[in-house]
C-alpha cells in the first residue's frame, strides 16, 4: 500500500489505513515533516493561521504560542505524531509517475526507485503548483511580481506601491502585514467578497465541503473550499480592517509599464503585484493513467477515481483544506479495503 504526500491528507490516509490492517509506505518529497506548512511565511504565526485540525488518534499540545510561525509549529507536530504512530515515512522521494502495472497493481515511479501496490492514495495537495492567472500587458511590466508562496513577510515592501490580487485568506495575510509599512496597498479581487459574521461550525463545514464534492463528484475541476466558504472575522481579516486595507476594487483588464489599468479607462501606479489567487492540484504524475474528463477535472466518488477503483484522491476538492482531510482520509481507508476485499481473484496457475 503506498501513500503519496505526508501533509494532513496523507498522514490521516497513512493512519486509518493501518487502523484497517495494512501497513502503508509513505513516500514525500520533504525534506523532513509538515507537508506544505514548512514553506510558509515566517509572518504566519499561530494567531494568524486560518485553521489547524488535530490529526486522527492524537491532540496537540494545549496552549501554543500563537506568536510562533506556523511553519516551525505544525511541522514539529507532524514530525512528532510521524514518530508516534511509527508511520514509515520514506524522503525524501519525488513521485514522477504512476502507472498500471500487472494482476491489477499500480506502480509509482521515483527518483528512488519503483513501489508496485494493489492501491495508492494520492495525498500531493496543491503548494507545488501556484496558480498565476494570465493578464494581457503582464511581460511588459516593469515592476515585481510574486505569488503568495514566494510571500515571506511584509519588510521587504516597505515604500512599495503594492497590488494585491486574490479574494481569500492569502490574500488577508499579506494586506494584513503590508497596510502601513507599503507606501500604498491596493486589494483586487473578480468578485465582490462574502464576509461572514457566525462561526463556521461543524454544519457549516461539511456544507462547504458538500458544494465542493459536487463539482468533483461530475469530473469538473475543483473549486477551493475557502472560495465556497467565504471570508471569516479572522485575525488577520481584523487587522486588515483595522488598518483600511479591505477597500476592494474590481479586476483590471490588464497590466501596464507602470501598473494596471481598467476597461473604463481608469489606472493605478504599482511596482508589485503579489498574486494571492490560490493553487491548483499538483496530479501531472498520474497522467499515464488518463483520468481526466472532458470537463478538465478527475471524477471522483467521495475519494474513489472513478476510472481507477485501485486509486484514491486526498487532498484534492473537498479535501484541499484541512477542513475535509481527516475525513477524507477514513474514506480513502475504507474504500482501499472494500476495493481489495471485492476484486476479482487472480486464476490459479
Amino acid at each position: 500500500m503506498v501513500v503519496i504526500g505526508a501533509g494532513q491528507a496523507g498522514l490521516s490516509s497513512a493512519y486509518f489505513l493501518r487502523r484497517f490492517g495494512f501497513e502503508p509506505v509513505v513516500l514525500d518529497a520533504g525534506e523532513g515533516a509538515g507537508g506544505a506548512w514548512r514553506h510558509r511565511s515566517p509572518s504566519l504565526t499561530m494567531g494568524k493561521v486560518h485553521g489547524i485540525f488535530d490529526l486522527p488518534g492524537v491532540h496537540r499540545e494545549p496552549g501554543v504560542d500563537g506568536l510562533r510561525p506556523a511553519a516551525e509549529v505544525v511541522p514539529a507536530y507532524y514530525a512528532s505524531y510521524e514518530e508516534r504512530m511509527g508511520l514509515d515515512v520514506v524522503r525524501p522521494v519525488r513521485v514522477e509517475s504512476v502507472r498500471r502495472g500487472g494482476d491489477g497493481l499500480l506502480v509509482v515511479g521515483t527518483d528512488a526507485g519503483e513501489w508496485a501496490a494493489p492501491a495508492v492514495v494520492n495525498a500531493t495537495g496543491t503548494w507545488t503548483r501556484p496558480y498565476w492567472p494570465y493578464y494581457p500587458g503582464a511581460a511588459g511590466f516593469a515592476g515585481r511580481q510574486l505569488h503568495y508562496a514566494g510571500y515571506r513577510g511584509p519588510a521587504e515592501f516597505a515604500g512599495r506601491r503594492v497590488v494585491v490580487v486574490g479574494g481569500g485568506a492569502s490574500a488577508m495575510h499579506v494586506l494584513s502585514e503590508i497596510a502601513g509599512i507599503a507606501a500604498a496597498t491596493a486589494w483586487v479581487t473578480r468578485r465582490p467578497p462574502v464576509f461572514r459574521d457566525d462561526d463556521f461550525g461543524e454544519d457549516a463545514r461539511r456544507e462547504a465541503v458538500a458544494l465542493v464534492e459536487e463539482r468533483v463528484r461530475a469530473g469538473l475541476p475543483p473549486q477551493s473550499v475557502v472560495g465556497v466558504t467565504g471570508l471569516g472575522y479572522s485575525t488577520v481579516v481584523r487587522q486588515a480592517l483595522a488598518k483600511g486595507a479591505l477597500d476592494r476594487l474590481p479586476m483590471f483588464r490588464r497590466l501596464t509599464g507602470e501598473g494596471v489599468a481598467w476597461a473604463d479607462g481608469r489606472r493605478l501606479e504599482a511596482d508589485t503585484i503579489i498574486w494571492a489567487t490560490g493553487f491548483r492540484s499538483a496530479l501531472d504524475h498520474l497522467a499515464p493513467l488518463r483520468l481526466r474528463e472532458p470537463g478538465g477535472g478527475i471524477k471522483v466518488d467521495g475519494t474513489q477515481v472513478v476510472k481507477e477503483p485501485a486509486l484514491q484522491l486526498v487532498g484534492y476538492g473537498p479535501s484541499a483544506s484541512t477542513i475535509g482531510a481527516n475525513r477524507a482520509g477514513r474514506s480513502a481507508a475504507r474504500n482501499v479495503r472494500r476495493h481489495l476485499t471485492t476484486r476479482p481473484a487472480r486464476p490459479a496457475a
